[in-house]
Order: structure tokens, then C-alpha cells, then sequence
């Protein structure tokens, strides 16, 4: 079952495929939706994604493509006319998909909750900003950046100015670089480890030393799922 917004931004994606050829932007998507922030738009192409319904084409920019349309897209009719045209409908739809050209864009935007020593949750920096992602550096999931302050990880190739990548999850494998909340007040990346009944921050830096916290002191907000960076 697809929710109503689920429902319409596949209609809206499919609509400006067959009109253009090429997917609709995100800030397209968000006006259509009547949506407050384009966070909500990844939303929603990430839960189509996850069921099946669409697909992001690598290596090129705003690359959606419909993989198969919700089993209520064309209304059932009775009688051979009813049957007749929905055929006739979804074989319209396919040919349309197969003979569209493929899309050019790969480019998503995603969150931008600020630095990540900023000393601030997580979820009181929502709607700040966003960043263009190209979508191959992103799986399955939401998604959100941040920019990394310090140098407590250059040792796992994570510099002070870099974006991190991370997808939203509070859970982690032992040795996974995360975004940890500590004691609800500040959000750090390290490496998590459970070290007995204690829950383990580790930097990539010799020159600084690990954090130990009760497990109830460390909320996992996100695991590293990739970085960007920019050269001036």
C-alpha cells in the first residue's frame, strides 16, 4: 500500500516523462506536492524505491525511472471495453518507458544539518539547508549531510570541511563510523564499539583519545555512508 503523497509523486514523475523524457527536479516535485522542504521529496522517493515502484539511473542527473505502476494507477472497468482500454493504457505506459530518452541528471538534494562539533542534536538543525548529491554516492534510505569540523578522524580520510554522507538509522555494527548523539546534547562522528557493558567512541587520530559512555548516554543518529569534498 502506497500512501496518498506516494501515490501522487509517482503519477507527477510519470506524467513528466512521458510529457518531457526526462524526471521532474526536486524542487519541481516539492511545488507539485505542496511539500514544506525537499527533504520530504527524498522521503518519498526512497520509500518507492525500497517497494520496487521506481529506480535512480547512475551516472546521470535527475534519474528517476518507473519501474511499475501502483495496481490502483489504472481504474478497473467491467465488461471487454473497461478490459480493452486498460491494456491499451498500460502498454501506452510501456512504450513510453521504452522508447523515452533516458534521463541526464543524477543529482538529488538532501538535508544539510550543519557542522557536526556544532554541539547541537541533529534534529535542531532540520531544514537548514540542502546539498546536491550525485545519487550513485547513495543507497536505499534517507539521507542527510553534514560538515565536519576538526580533524579527530583525518587518519579514516575525514577532513575539516568535509561533507559527510550519512544515512539515518539509530542502529550500528560494532566498528561502524556513526553520528552519535551524546547525553542528548552533542553529536560527534566516530567509531562505534561495544567494550563490555560501555559503548565506545574512538577517533582516527593518535593524538586524541577514545570515549567511553554508559549505552544509555549514546544515541546512534546515522552511519557514514559516504564524503564530499571541495577544493578551492
Amino acid at each position: 500500500m502506497l500512501t496518498a503523497k506516494q501515490h501522487e509523486l509517482i503519477r507527477f514523475i510519470q506524467q513528466r516523462l512521458e510529457e518531457t523524457g526526462v524526471s521532474p527536479s526536486f524542487e519541481e516535485m516539492k511545488e507539485a506536492l505542496d511539500l514544506k522542504s525537499k527533504s520530504g521529496v527524498h522521503r518519498l522517493i526512497s520509500a518507492l524505491e525500497e517497494r520496487g515502484f521506481i529506480r535512480r539511473l547512475p551516472n546521470r542527473a535527475r534519474a528517476l525511472e518507473v519501474i511499475r505502476q501502483p495496481e490502483d494507477a489504472v481504474p478497473a472497468s467491467r465488461g471487454a471495453a473497461g478490459l480493452d482500454a486498460a491494456n491499451d493504457a498500460v502498454a501506452s505506459v510501456s512504450r513510453t518507458l521504452r522508447d523515452a530518452p533516458e534521463p541526464a541528471n543524477d543529482v538529488i538534494e538532501i538535508p544539510l544539518h550543519g557542522r557536526i562539533a556544532a554541539g547541537a542534536p541533529i534534529e535542531a538543525l532540520e531544514g537548514q539547508n540542502s546539498l546536491p548529491v550525485p545519487a550513485a554516492l547513495l543507497g536505499p534510505g534517507e539521507h542527510y549531510a553534514l560538515e565536519v569540523s576538526g580533524d579527530s578522524m583525518i587518519e579514516a580520510g575525514i577532513f575539516d570541511g568535509d561533507f559527510a554522507l550519512v544515512k539515518r538509522t539509530d542502529t550500528a555494527r560494532d566498528g561502524e563510523i556513526v553520528v552519535a548523539l551524546v547525553r542528548g546534547e552533542e553529536a560527534t562522528l566516530k567509531y562505534l564499539h561495544k567494550d563490555g557493558g560501555a559503548v565506545r567512541l574512538d577517533p582516527a587520530n593518535a593524538a586524541y583519545a577514545p570515549q567511553v559512555y554508559r549505552p544509555e548516554e549514546v544515541q546512534v543518529q546515522g552511519r557514514l555512508a559516504g564524503l564530499l569534498r571541495r577544493y578551492h
